[in-house]
């Protein structure tokens, strides 16, 4: 058996240069990563804001057209089963409800609209939704 030549370096494992290219790269991806995640989370909100409103006024309207009247609170339309319950205001959190417009010559719930404090990325204030 011939013995193995010494080359002078050895073939396990990484030296500091390369350990320290590597955190570089590592670093710079999360870098560029961070923001378009928590963009994603603030359009997931968003998302979900529209969609909870769009239920609650369809369910406020077909209330409306079956009964004549508008409901008294946003818990009479689960009460009645034209919405499953109300939702959370995923912009304001549960601490706080939705902003409710009475009808004034009806009575009632009449339209309803976040809490949240702010501007959406459609440059709309969240109370204006």
């Amino acid at each position: 058996m011939e013995p193995k030549l010494q080359t002078g370096r050895r073939d396990a494992g990484f030296t500091l240069v390369e350990l320290v290219i590597v955190l570089f790269i590592v670093g710079l991806l999360a870098a560029i990563a961070v923001p378009s995640v928590s963009g994603a989370l603030t359009r997931a909100q968003e998302a979900a804001l529209t969609e909870n409103l769009t239920v609650m006024r369809r369910a406020i309207g077909d209330y409306h057209a079956d009964k004549g009247a508008y409901p008294e609170t946003l818990q009479a339309l689960a009460e009645a089963r034209y919405i499953s319950f109300v939702p959370v205001d995923p912009i304001a959190g549960e601490d706080v409800s939705w902003v409710v417009i009475q009808d004034l010559d009806l009575g009632g719930v009449r339209d309803v609209r976040s809490a949240a404090n702010g501007t959406g990325a459609n440059g709309v204030a969240y109370q204006e939704w």
